[in-house]
């Protein structure tokens, strides 16, 4: 993942258990103080607590979730709540379950961590079919694309556990990857979504012992995605895209589903941190001058040609050399024939 602005002024999070934004002035002094501050509060929950926008935010005892009125959240399909998560699908066939927020969501800068669980009886390449994050326009729309509608309008985060394009071996599955739709945008089961993903990474996350979390921030148009999937507490990173323009009050959810092949896709929790970032007064003119209406994309074809290139890199490399070796005996034998009739002809007339 490439480094934060320096105009950023918020602090990286090491851990899924550490979360502290603090602004700080350009004085070195003072940005000492407050940098030395920030590390001690840094481990405090009761500061945490600060930050934690709990009106977006689902956690236990999961208090009122699906009941009309006294909650937040609304349940969908085969969704059901325990004292332990939030199941979107147990491990049955031909499943599909959601959890959505039923409140929209003005936050110019955000984070969602998301933790969450996927497990079954399945083997390894014999489950499915993943669970998706999203921030959306629409809302509790039961479809094809991990449980949501397709031709969705805003982002989508996704967990693939099942290959559907078993020609592309170079990817290995579990696959996270996101994707920004504009309403008139179709995700391709076929091809996984390739075509219209804007990047992403291998995640092996069923039939764990320890938590798993997804990590998805969204600043100043940067759409982040981490990942924390192997019991050490540290981020690891899947993707980083700029220029991504997702407008405001959008709803967040989480779905799931399941075809032939089943897995239980559990939610412990989704908490979204409300983040702060400095900005000068020219920039928030014009943000405040650009407003955006529909979600979209920088420069998206130029990234999506950079990921064809390098998801072709291995099988380029092979021709590569292939082609470098044949040249090379090529060029070695001609080289001899000519050296053998050159000194044949030499040979000849020296006698």
């Amino acid at each position: 993942m490439a480094a934060a602005s320096r105009s950023h002024y918020y602090r990286e999070p090491r851990s899924p258990f550490r979360r502290k934004i603090m602004p700080f002035k350009s004085y070195w002094t003072f940005a000492f103080l407050i940098f030395t501050a920030s590390k001690c509060l840094a481990d405090d929950d009761h500061e945490m607590e600060e930050f934690l926008k709990r009106e977006y935010s689902l956690s236990k005892p999961y208090q009122g979730v699906g009941s009309l009125g006294s909650s937040h959240w609304e349940l969908m399909g085969d969704a059901m709540v325990t004292t332990e998560q939030v199941r979107l699908t147990p491990d049955m066939h031909s499943r599909q379950g959601a959890v959505w927020s039923r409140l929209p969501c003005h936050l110019t800068d955000w984070e969602m961590q998301v933790h969450f669980k996927i497990h079954g009886q399945g083997k390894k390449n014999l489950n499915g079919d993943g669970l998706a994050i999203w921030y959306t326009k629409e809302r509790a729309q039961k479809g094809p694309v991990f449980g949501n509608m397709d031709n969705f309008t805003g982002l989508g985060v996704f967990v693939d556990t099942y290959p559907n394009e078993e020609k592309h071996l170079e990817r290995i599955f579990p696959f996270v990857l996101a994707m920004v739709g504009n309403g008139s945008i179709s995700y391709d089961h076929e091809q996984d979504g390739r075509p219209t993903e804007l990047g992403g990474c291998n995640a092996m996350v069923r039939n764990l012992k320890h938590d798993t979390f997804l990590f998805i921030r969204y600043v100043r148009r940067r759409l982040t995605v981490m990942i924390d999937i192997d019991g050490q507490h540290e981020w690891r990173d899947c993707l980083d895209i700029p220029g991504v323009r997702l407008p405001k009050g959008y709803y967040f959810g989480a779905t799931a589903i399941t075809g032939d092949l089943s897995d239980n896709h559990d939610i412990i929790s989704l908490k979204l941190y409300q983040l702060t970032v400095l900005r000068s007064r020219k920039e928030e003119e014009e943000e405040e001058e650009e407003e955006i209406t529909i979600p979209s994309v920088d420069n998206i074809e130029l990234l999506r040609l950079g990921q064809t290139e390098e998801g072709m890199s291995g099988l380029a490399i092979f021709f590569t050399v292939f082609f470098s070796m044949l040249g090379c005996i090529f060029l070695i034998v001609i080289g001899l024939v000519v050296y053998s009739h050159w000194s044949e002809s030499r040979r000849k007339r020296f006698y």
